[in-house]
This record gives structure tokens, sequence and C-alpha cells, in this order.
């Protein structure tokens, strides 16, 4: 029974030495940062993307045809957001500004608020969201800029209720952004939260 009390002993000391050291500090393993990588991904030629036709916050026309030769993001955003949009606008400046001057992608961000499309508000989010002359806004009628959202397959709605006896308007929407390559072609569709790096890698495997 001693013998037997003993080698019990033994086995429980070594499995208490084992499970010690599993549980050491140091070999603690911590989850790996989630990968915030396209959730689509498409070859050269393959996809065209959607042209339209539309005005830029200088009152010029605007369109991926208009730029082509040059890759393109092309968003969806809401200039009086103050929820998503923002964060989703400052990455895509982060992006950009990691490329030479001679060889940023342009950003065209269509609508999905037309009553908010002012020049004012346009000059308000520049500033607060760090925006350049990289960034393009694309606006139009309704009916115009509805047409572009299903081409790209972005949900819009428009949510409204009384606070106080004041009526409130939200916008609620899908935050995709695609890349565009120099041909017009769909390359890659980003859903937010994505990271800075995650769009340049893409645009870069471009070339």
């Amino acid at each position: 029974m001693w013998a037997a009390a003993l080698g019990i002993a033994v086995v429980a000391g070594v499995t208490f030495a084992v499970l010690h050291q599993r549980n050491a500090p140091a070999a603690i393993q911590y989850p790996a940062a989630p990968a915030f990588t396209a959730a689509a991904s498409w070859k050269a030629s393959q996809r065209k993307a959607p042209d339209f036709q539309l005005t830029d916050q200088r009152g010029a026309p605007i369109s991926i045809a208009r730029m082509r030769g040059r890759p393109v993001i092309v968003t969806f955003i809401d200039p009086l957001c103050r929820n998503l949009c923002p964060l989703e606008a400052k990455v895509l400046m982060q992006m950009v500004h990691r490329f030479p001057a001679a060889q940023r992608p342009a950003i065209i961000s269509v609508s999905v608020n037309p009553p908010g499309d002012t020049r004012e508000n346009y000059a308000l989010v520049a500033k607060h969201w760090g925006l350049d002359a990289d960034w393009y806004w694309a606006a139009g009628p309704k009916p115009q800029l509805a047409a572009v959202w299903r081409k790209y397959q972005i949900e819009v709605e428009t949510l409204s209720k009384v606070v106080a006896g004041v009526k409130v308007v939200s916008v609620v929407h899908t935050e995709g952004s695609y890349v565009i390559d120099k041909s017009g072609y769909e390359r890659a569709l980003f859903l937010y939260p994505f990271q800075a790096a995650d769009v340049e890698k893409t645009i870069r495997s471009l070339s």
C-alpha cells in the first residue's frame, strides 16, 4: 500500500510539475489579432466595375472612366454620419498617404445621404476627417444614386424617429469599399472594419 501510495504521489508530483510549467506566464498563448482581409476578391479582367456619371464636391463630373490609369477606391459614405463613416474615411486616407503622391489611388465616395450633400458639409468633414485632394465626393439625385447603390450591392435605409418632439433622421448603410484597378475592374471588396495596411497590400499587388 505504501509503495502504491508513493507511486501515486510521484505521478501526482510529475503531473503537478507539468501543469505548473504549462501554466507558467512564459507559456501562455494569447489569441492572435483578427485579420481584416478582403471580404471578396477577383482576378484581373474578371469583373468590370459599374461606371456612373455623378458630380463631385467642386461641381465637376466624376466617374470611374475619368480615373482610368489610376487605382480607385469606390466607397459609400454619409457626409453627416458621426459613427462609422468618419472612422472608415480616416482609414482610407491613412492608406492613401502610404503611397508617393504620383502613385496614390483616388477615392470616390458615393453619397448615401443626398440631403447632406452640400459644399458646407463637404468642407466641414474634410477638415475634421482629414480628407484631401485625393478624396472625391460623388453626388446626384437620389434615383441616380440609388441605381449606383444597387449596382454595387450597397444597402441603404433611412430611419426616422421623434425625440422630445424633434424628428431625427439617420441613414444606415453597408460600409463597403471596392478596390478598382487602373483598367476599371473590381479587384477586392473590403467591409468595415478593415485596416489601412490590408487595402494598401491589395493595391500594391495590382502592379
